[in-house]
Parts: structure tokens; sequence; C-alpha cells
């Protein structure tokens, strides 16, 4: 018992020893801390940092601390660090003042991760080379991602910093400040501008944001208010973003406008077709690997546009998904679409007419049909399922096109328009359209479908349609190659048919056609009358870009109208003859082929003058005899045999034969 009362005795008295000594070692510790001039460790810490970044750290300010687990904060004043050898700028970063703390437990598996840093007046110079090199990888090489410096948030005071990579053609300056507001400073925020190049493009920002930069934090919204300026595009956006240097989500209003958004692609790499001036307002967002435009609405041109569109981008390319609908489309903002410059009408309507005998010669600016090359590069860099639905039409008088419906394709570098309809004259064009990107030139191939276009509403401009009664059928098939609409016209093989059978067309019309003018002035008198239409038919067969006339035949009861001749698409000529056979008896014809020729854009309408001129000539001698025998050779004796139109009828509906080889070696000359 007494031996265990002394071993008792022994340890207390070694506790003693020992709680008196650590103690001691923590007022120690305390006092060190309390009175330790942390200066002294910065040769040290500068020694450390050049020796594993190759870099020069200088800290020219006072160097203190606040130990606390398990972040311990540190303030620094007047640092620099400098940047690598091939830098444009000498130093990486300049600041007056930092203060940060150090995440203890990370540091402790080697990982340099700050939670919080604030940053007084910063000057950042932030570059990448050519050769993949990032000026703020700490290792000797600047490849190394691992050896970067994390940080969570950043608070910053005046500040300003540049970023440049010369592959991707960026080149950026900014300023930063604060902004403070009379609730204090938790609702201080930051306004920041921006000026330079982006993606090669001229660049203006302004902008304001949160108090705080979180950049690694993938749950805190940061608000955001951008005015930009990109090239020719402009935005404004107010909203969130999650996760500043790795966006988890977006939730933004955003205005847009430009000038075609096709300029859009170098900005967000999505394949946009060309467009006149567009301005839009919708809710862009974000999350995980889609984005989305939804319930946008704006104007293309001077046609409405609303709707949706998504893109996914988790796929092998990005797949964009969209509905679209436009009140009112107007004619001329679908040109750029398909390759047409603005104004090449109104050139070729200014194109003098070709002497006879002579080549039409047209210039480039005065083509009509569009030979502005498809950017077939871009294709692949996405797929698309996207839907269109335009209601009315604009400038759709002289073709009375009444909506439109289109639903786009491109998977594979293939897009592909099915279907392509058009409500035209009372009656339907249903189209599909298939371009081949894969091949270079682009192959293309397209079916159309004319179904019951009523013949009183296809020429509305013409005041005699009205009474014109019928229905046209047909189809079109053509295939041909080329990376524009022009060239692939120009290069195309198939057939055309359009068939009228039965209905009734103006007499007075029919009689005009035929110069029957005893006939017409008849009309004139007692009023115009119907004639029965016992078919229509216009079969051409296409070759190498020349459009030939099979079969081109308008039988009445009255008159039968034959023409003959081509249509040139690779020239943009016509050279088209309608020979009209009255079928009945008139005292005063000048009957005599009619010529249709010159330009897709200026077609001239000119009488046969041999004809005319042997009818005219033998009135004049006859007339010289006796004024009643001038009618003589002006006298239409009929008659105009009826047209095989059951024959017609059949051919002009023959699919076309389909050839192995798509188009030809021939390209039209823009």
């Amino acid at each position: 018992m007494e031996s265990n009362r002394q071993t008792f005795m022994v340890l207390r008295t070694l506790l003693k020893w020992v709680g008196g000594f650590l103690l001691v070692i923590t007022l120690l510790i305390i006092l060190i801390i309390a009175f330790f001039n942390w200066n002294w460790l910065r040769g040290p810490i500068e020694r450390m940092a050049t020796e594993k970044t190759g870099r020069q750290l200088v800290i020219n300010g006072d160097l203190s601390a606040h130990l606390a687990w398990p972040h311990p904060s540190f303030r620094a004043e007047r640092i620099t660090f400098a940047n690598p050898p091939w830098a444009k700028e000498k130093q990486m970063v300049t600041v007056d003042g930092v203060e940060f703390t150090i995440d203890l437990p990370e540091l402790l598996i080697k990982n340099v991760v700050l939670p919080e840093v604030r940053l007084e007046r910063p000057v950042v110079f932030l570059e990448q080379s050519a050769d993949g090199r990032k000026n703020w990888l700490l290792d000797r090489d600047q490849k190394d991602e691992d050896s970067r410096i994390h940080i969570d948030h950043i608070l910053l005071d005046d500040g300003r910093f540049s970023y440049d990579d010369p592959v991707k053609k960026i080149s950026i300056q900014s300023e930063i400040s604060t902004q403070g507001q009379k609730d204090g400073p938790a609702k201080t925020g930051i306004v920041f501008n921006a000026k330079g190049q982006y993606q090669g493009l001229p660049l203006a920002v302004y902008g304001t944001g949160g108090p705080v930069l979180a950049l690694r934090d993938e749950a805190m919204p940061y608000p955001l208010k951008i005015d930009a300026t990109i090239g020719h595009t402009t935005a404004q956006a107010e909203g969130t973003i999650t996760g500043l240097t790795k966006i988890s989500a977006i939730d933004l209003n955003l205005v847009l406008r430009g000038d075609s958004l096709a300029d859009l692609f170098p900005l967000i790499g999505i394949v946009l077709p060309e467009t006149p001036a567009y301005s839009t307002k919708g809710r862009l967002m974000h999350s995980e690997r889609k984005w989305r435009y939804e319930n946008f609405g704006g104007t293309t041109g001077k046609s409405d546009i609303a709707g949706t569109l998504q893109v996914n981008t988790g796929g092998k390319r990005p797949f964009m998904q969209g509905e679209l609908v436009s009140k009112i489309l107007d004619l001329a903002d679908l040109g750029p679409l398909i390759g047409a410059k603005q104004g090449s009408l109104a050139e070729a309507a200014k194109q003098p007419a070709p002497s006879p005998g002579q080549t039409a010669i047209i210039s480039a600016k005065a083509r009509v049909l569009p030979d502005e090359p498809f950017n077939t590069d871009r294709w692949n860099t996405m797929d698309a399922d996207v839907k269109l639905r335009a209601k009315s039409i604009h400038r759709a008088k002289a073709l009375p096109i009444e909506d439109l419906v289109v639903h786009l394709k491109l998977q594979d570098s293939i897009l592909t328009l099915n279907p392509l309809n058009f409500g035209l004259a009372g009656g339907d064009l249903v189209a599909v359209v298939s371009l081949d990107g894969q091949k270079d030139p682009i192959r293309a191939q397209a079916k159309v479908q004319a179904k019951k276009l009523l013949l009183g509403k296809l020429f509305p401009t013409v005041d005699l349609s009205g009474s014109s009664i019928g229905q046209i059928n047909g189809a079109f098939d053509l295939t041909g190659e080329g990376n524009s609409v022009a060239h692939m016209l120009a290069t195309s093989n198939g057939k055309l048919g359009l068939v009228i059978a039965g209905g009734e067309i103006s007499n007075e019309m029919v009689e005009i056609i035929g110069l029957d003018l005893w006939e017409w002035l008849r009309f004139k008198v007692k009023g115009d009358e119907p004639t029965q239409i016992r078919c229509g038919v216009a079969d051409f067969s296409v070759k190498n870009g020349v459009m030939a006339v099979n079969a081109l035949v308008l039988d009445t009861m009255d008159t039968n109208i034959r023409g003959t001749g081509t249509i040139d698409f690779g020239k943009e000529t016509l050279d088209l003859t309608l020979n009209p056979q009255p079928k009945d008896k008139s005292p005063v014809s000048l009957r005599g082929p009619i010529h249709i020729r010159g330009t897709l854009g200026k077609p001239e309408v000119q009488l046969d003058k041999v004809s005319l001129a042997k009818r005219g000539l033998g009135a004049i001698l006859l007339g010289v005899i006796n004024p009643l025998l001038a009618l003589i050779p002006l006298i239409e004796t009929g008659p105009g045999l009826d047209s095989d139109c059951g024959r017609l009828i059949q051919k002009a509906q023959e699919p076309a034969p389909h050839k192995t080889a798509v188009g030809s070696k021939r390209e039209a000359k823009p």
C-alpha cells in the first residue's frame, strides 16, 4: 500500500512538471507570435518562390499574419511577381497590398488553396503563348495544370487586368474598380470595362458585378450586368453566372443585335445562317451541357421571328434544336440564306437588252441566281433539327405565296429541308431538298411537287387572270453539283413538268397572245368571255444546266399556242418562242411568233418582225391597188389544230431519268 502511494505521488509530481513545461512552451509560442517580426520571413519566401517557379517574387512592404486553424490569414504589401522570359510584360503581378487565407489541410497534401484573396490596386498580365504555355501556371515550363494556385473568392479594389492569346487572336485590357452604396460594404460591387480584340474582332465591354468574385464556387450565382460590342454584334445582358472560371450555370436576360446571325459563329461556335440585320430579346440559360435561348422575340430584316433554340454540347458535336415562328416574313430576308446578293434584281433590270443574235453578257452584280458560296467548312461543327413556320409572306404580290413551313436537319454535313412547303396561289409547293456537304463541290437534289395551284391566282398582277379557272399540277426533279445555288443549277440535270387539265381562261388574254385584233376588239366591246382549256402542258428536260422544251402547249377551244426554245441557267439567258395558232377565222390578225429573249433578270418580249413585215408589206402593196385589199394579208383563215393532250400530259408526268453521276463537269462562270 505504501509503495502504491509513493508511485502516485511521483506521477502527480511528474504531471505537474509536464503541465508546467507545456504551459511555459505555450506562453513562449504566444509571446513569439505576439512579438515575432514576420518580415524576417520575406527573404526565405522570396527565395523559395524563385527556386520553385524560376521567376522572381519580391515583397517590398511589410508581411504580417493572423494564425487561426484551419485558415490562417496573411497580409503582404507592395508585391511584384515576374513573368517568364517569353511573356511580353516583365511583371505578371504588381499589387499594392494583398490579404489572403490559406487552407492548411489542403496545404498538408501539397495543394495551394486560397479560400479568400483581397487585392489592392493590382496590375495583372495574363498571357498564353503560341505553344500552349500559360504564365499563371507556376512550374518552370508553365505547362503543368496542377501547378496553379487555386483561389475560391476574390475581393478587388481598383485594378487593371490584361489577357493575351495570339492563337485565338485575343488581346483584352480591362479596368476594375469598386462602387460603394449607402447600405454599407456588404452592398459594395465592382464596375469594369474592357477593350481590345476577341477572335480578331474589336471588343468593347462595360459592366457591373457583385462585390465578391466567386471563382470556384459552383453553387453561388454571381450577379452581372454587361453591355458589350464585339465586331458588328452588340449584347446587353443582366442576370447571374455561377462558376466564373468554369461556368456551371447561366441565367441572363439577353438582348442581341448584329448585321447577320452568321457573325456569331466565331463567338459561340454555333453555325447560324446568313441573315439581314437582326435584333432579339430573350432569356439565355445554361446548365450542365445544355444552352437554351428561350421565349425570344425580335426581327431579322423586315421579318419578325420568335421561338426557342436549345444546344446540347454533350455529343459528338453540338446539337441544336428549335421551333421558330414568324407572323410576317419578308421574302427579301430569305435571300442571304441561299446566297442571294442584295440589289441583284435591281442591277439585272438595268442591264441593256442584247441586240438580235448577240449573246447576253451579265455582270456578276446583275446575276439573278444566288452565287454566294455556302460555307460547308462549318457544317461539320454541329448538327441541327430546327422547324420554322411563317404565317404571312410580305412582298408576295407578284408571286402569291401564302405561308411557309420548313423543317431543317443538318447531320454529318448533310443538310436537308424536308419538307420545304409553300402555300402558293391557293395550292401548295411541296419540296424536299438535300445538300451533301461531305462532297466538294456540294451534291444537291431537289424534288418539288406543285399541287392544285389555281390559275386565277397565279398571276395576281394581271387583271384578266381573275376570270381564269383551272388547277395546275406538276413536279420538278433536279440534281446538280456546286457550292452555290447558281452553280448547282448551271450543272443540273432532270425534268420539269406542269399540267393544266381542264378549266377556263380569259378569251381576251388568249386573243392578245395570238395578236387577233378583230377578236380582241370584239371582246372589248361586248365583254370578255372565258374559253375552255383543253390542256396546258409545260414539259422541260434539263441537261448540263440547259432547260429545253419538250412540249409547251396551251390548247383552248379558240387557239392552240405552242412553244419552243431553251433556258440556260449557266448563262442566265432565255430563248423561247410562242407560236399562236387560232382555230377560228378573223378578218384582222397580226398572228406571228412571239419571242421571249434576254436574261432572267430582264426578259424581253418581242414580236417576230419578219412575219409581221411580210404581212404588213403585203397589206401595203394591196392597199395601193385597193384599200379594201389591204385586209387580205391580215385575214386569219385558221384552223389551228387540236393538240394530242393525253399523250402530252402523260409524257409531262413521267418521272425524270436518274443518273449515276450527279451534275456535269461544266461549272458556270460567276
